[in-house]
């Protein structure tokens, strides 16, 4: 698994959305589509969604 120091959030989402909407899936599907290597990971300290990029390590 990559260090931590190599990832980039791209964006935040909190966890209480409305039922049956995923916007932290769709905006990182939105990503992928565009090139760029997205995943959605849940942040338990700030009860969020972030959509995060793995940046290769250097």
């Amino acid at each position: 698994m990559p260090d931590q120091s190599t990832r980039t959030v791209l964006e935040r989402f909190p966890a209480g959305g409305p039922r049956g909407s995923w916007p932290a899936d769709e905006y990182a599907a939105q990503q992928q589509a565009q090139g760029q290597p997205a995943r959605v990971v849940m942040d338990l300290r700030s009860d969020s969604f972030l959509v995060i990029a793995d940046a290769p390590a250097a």
